[in-house]
C-alpha cells in the first residue's frame, strides 16, 4: 500500500513539474474565438446575460492563464467561456495568455 502511494505521489508530481514547462508562444497562439468578442471596443454580449465584454489586450499572461484554467475547471461559470477553455490544452492556453499580454489594450482594439 505504501508503495502504491509513493507511486501517486510522484505521478501527481510529474504532473506539476510538467504543467509548469509549458510556455506560451504568442506566434502560435489560435485567438479566432476570442477576438469575436474581445478585440471589438464596447462590445456587450447578451449570453447568458447583458454584459460589458472585458479587453484582455495588455492583461498579464499570468492573470489570462489564470482565468482560462478556472472557466475550464467549472470555477468561473461564463457557459460561453467555459466551453471555449474546455477545449483549450494547456499549451494553447499559454499560448493565448503570451498573445494578448505581448499587446497593449490599444494595439489589441486595432486588429
Amino acid at each position: 500500500m505504501k508503495k502504491i502511494f509513493a507511486l501517486l505521489v510522484l505521478a501527481s508530481i510529474a504532473n506539476v513539474a510538467a504543467a509548469a514547462d509549458v510556455v506560451g508562444n504568442a506566434q502560435a497562439a489560435k485567438v479566432d474565438m476570442c477576438i469575436g468578442c474581445h478585440a471589438i471596443p464596447g462590445y456587450k454580449a447578451t449570453f447568458p446575460e447583458v454584459y460589458q465584454v472585458p479587453m484582455i489586450g495588455g492583461q498579464s499572461a499570468k492573470y489570462i492563464e489564470s482565468a482560462l484554467k478556472a472557466y475550464k475547471k467549472g470555477d468561473r461559470k461564463h457557459p460561453s467561456m467555459r466551453g471555449i477553455a474546455a477545449s483549450m490544452s494547456d499549451q494553447e492556453i499559454a499560448d493565448v495568455a503570451a498573445y494578448y499580454a505581448a499587446q497593449t489594450a490599444q494595439t489589441a482594439a486595432k486588429k
